[in-house]
């Protein structure tokens, strides 16, 4: 996987067009923002159900790289030349078994009981489409190891009663209200909010794009050590 440009590609990619998110999550805005980006948001028609469907497949790396490829593919085929379009897809593997946002509160409960005091792998599928050049597509899944606190009934009732794991891959979150209950990370922390910045990285670089030429804005840290 190329994961650096010369001058001249660098100086090419400087006249690219703007970077479109292919996903309404607003957790992937915020990060993808916090890193110098500044994507249009344009969220695809994609059946999901129809997609797994389509291409057979049940491991959770395969079920999110399809769908993230099919997310990109769908809003791509309706811009212009000149954009990069990022799809992605996040599902919680345990047990073995796939979980993608639930379906309800009841769905939720269940999940967290299974989950509490355990440990899962959030898989995170990204796919990129330069409709530019040939148009160009790539694509990787990044996983990280996610390990739960050992939540009470209460507790879960409590934060289903808040919504917030209904929205999210997983039924949790560790930007929210679900970080409380999250105790260790093993792996890229932005995957588990839904997009590993490393990876876009090394994407985009195999399409020949130099990461800074995707810079809204100079990126600055907020914070100060000591």
């Amino acid at each position: 996987m190329t994961t650096e440009v010369d001058a001249a590609t660098s100086a090419r990619t400087t006249s690219l067009g703007r970077l479109v998110l292919a996903s309404a999550s607003p957790a992937r805005l915020r990060t993808l923002r916090a890193a110098g980006l500044d994507p249009a948001v344009v969220v695809s028609g994609v059946d999901e159900g129809e997609v797994v469907t389509r291409y057979g497949v049940s491991a959770a790396e395969d079920v999110v790289l399809v769908l993230a490829r099919a997310k990109a593919e769908d809003v791509a085929a309706h811009l212009p030349d000149d954009h990069l379009v990022l799809g992605c897809d996040s599902m919680l593997e345990l047990d073995g078994e796939v979980h993608g946002k639930p379906g309800d509160a009841d769905e939720a409960r269940r999940r967290w009981r299974r989950m509490r005091g355990r440990s899962g792998v959030l898989h995170t599928g990204h796919w990129l489409i330069d409709t530019a050049r040939g148009g160009g597509s790539v694509g990787a899944v990044a996983a990280t190891t996610v390990h739960f606190a050992d939540l009470s009934d209460v507790e879960i009732d409590a934060y289903v009663a808040t919504r917030e794991p209904l929205a999210v891959a997983g039924a949790f979150t560790v930007d929210g209200l679900g970080s409380a209950f999250v105790t260790r990370i093993d792996g890229d922390h932005h995957n588990v909010v839904g997009v590993s910045m490393p990876l876009v990285r090394q994407l985009a670089a195999e399409l020949g794009v130099a990461w800074p030429a995707l810079w809204a804005t100079t990126p600055t840290n907020d914070t100060a050590n000591g």
